[in-house]
Order: structure tokens, then C-alpha cells, then sequence
């Protein structure tokens, strides 16, 4: 009996040849797919982050570190040489503006000498002489410029050109365009007619408009 016949066989089955089957383990070949699928993914996101890396120094570096440059900066408005607003409200031109003029102090003559050199000076002089038990030695400083509401932002800017230190009011319920130059204690004189004129060219100057954004850190 050989020695490759199993036992029991009585020597009925014998195994001849100079060939014998070898035991193997058999190959798995489902663990190789998912390897190369696992290399091939691996490979994918190695390769997009690359890319992302890349962009991140080459563009959007860029951009975050501009972003981040401007973030503590501070932005101011700066003017426009091309755009222009014009004024408020469309102001008067002096001879448009009737102007009473009305003393308030103990000085005599003072409003017909004021109303004198306002009208030099273009204004159309209205109501000359003291001004009201109201405003009559009640004016501490320079003098009030008084007018209706709708001379706020018109006649009494024009008017302040030629008596910068005067204080303006309005009234409501009062009634026409003429305004009143109520000359106080503290006057000593009109502005210096070159002065009041530079004033109001400045004045009828349209202003630029704040459109251009400058930045600064």
C-alpha cells in the first residue's frame, strides 16, 4: 500500500503519477478590486486638494488677503470732480430780496445808514426805522435776520452773506417775501463789501456731490 493511499481504501484506490495536487488558498480576487477602487479614490482626493491648495495661493489667496486688507481700513467719501449738486433750495439774487431794515439800539441813524449800503449792494430796501417793542434794545448781538418760514434756506442765507454773526429766525404765520435786518447793540458795521461778496459767490456755487469712496488705514 502506498503511502498516499488513505487509510481504509484496503489499496482499491491508489494515486499514481509523479503529480500531486497541491493545497493553495483561493485567490481573492474581491479584495484586489477594492484596493485598486480605494487607490483610485485616494488618488482623486489627493489631486482635488491640490488644486484646491493651489487656488487658494494663486487667486483666492489673493482676494482674502485684499479682503483682509480693507477690513480694518477706514472708508471716507470724498468728492467727485465731475458731479456737481446743485444748492439746497434755488436761492435769490440780492436785488430779488427786499430787506427791512430796523434799529433796535439807542444809536440814531443807525438803520437809514445800514439800509443805505444794503442797497449799494443790491438789495431792495423796504420798511427803514426802529424796530418793535419785541426786539427794541433786546438784541445783545450783531442783529437778527428775520423772515418768513419759507426764507430759511433762501432769502436769509443771502441776506447773512453781508452780517455773518447775525442770528436767524422764522415766522410762521408772517406773511410775504420781505425780510427784516433788526440791527442789535452789538453792531458795529455791515461785513466788508469784498468779504460779503466772496460769500456769496461761495454760496451760489454749486457744491460737489460725495460719490467716489476713498480708503484709508
Amino acid at each position: 500500500m502506498s503511502m498516499l493511499t488513505p487509510p481504509g481504501m484496503g489499496g482499491k484506490y491508489r494515486i499514481t503519477g509523479d503529480k500531486y495536487p497541491r493545497m493553495r488558498r483561493p485567490r481573492r480576487r474581491g479584495r484586489l478590486v477594492l484596493l485598486t477602487v480605494a487607490c483610485v479614490a485616494l488618488l482623486g482626493v489627493i489631486g482635488w486638494g491640490t488644486l484646491q491648495l493651489i487656488d487658494v495661493f494663486t487667486g483666492n489667496g489673493r482676494k482674502a488677503s485684499a479682503a483682509g486688507s480693507t477690513a480694518g481700513c477706514a472708508t471716507k467719501a470724498t468728492a467727485s470732480p465731475t458731479a456737481a449738486t446743485a444748492p439746497a433750495a434755488a436761492r435769490p439774487a440780492p436785488g430779488r430780496i427786499t430787506v427791512n431794515v430796523l434799529n433796535a439800539t439807542p444809536r440814531a441813524g443807525l438803520a437809514k445808514q445800514t439800509a443805505d449800503e444794503l442797497k449799494k449792494r443790491g438789495f431792495r430796501i423796504g420798511q427803514v426805522g426802529n424796530a418793535s417793542k419785541e426786539y427794541d434794545k433786546k438784541v445783545p448781538g450783531t442783529g437778527v435776520l428775520l423772515g418768513p418760514a419759507s426764507a430759511l434756506d433762501t432769502s436769509l442765507p443771502v441776506l447773512a452773506t453781508q452780517l455773518p454773526g447775525a442770528e436767524r429766525r422764522t415766522d410762521a404765520a408772517r406773511k410775504g417775501d420781505a425780510v427784516d435786518l433788526i440791527i442789535g447793540t452789538g453792531f458795529k458795521s455791515l461785513t466788508a463789501k469784498p468779504d460779503a461778496d466772496r460769500a456769496l459767490a461761495l454760496l451760489a456755487r454749486p457744491q460737489p456731490a460725495s460719490t467716489a469712496q476713498k480708503k484709508s488705514c
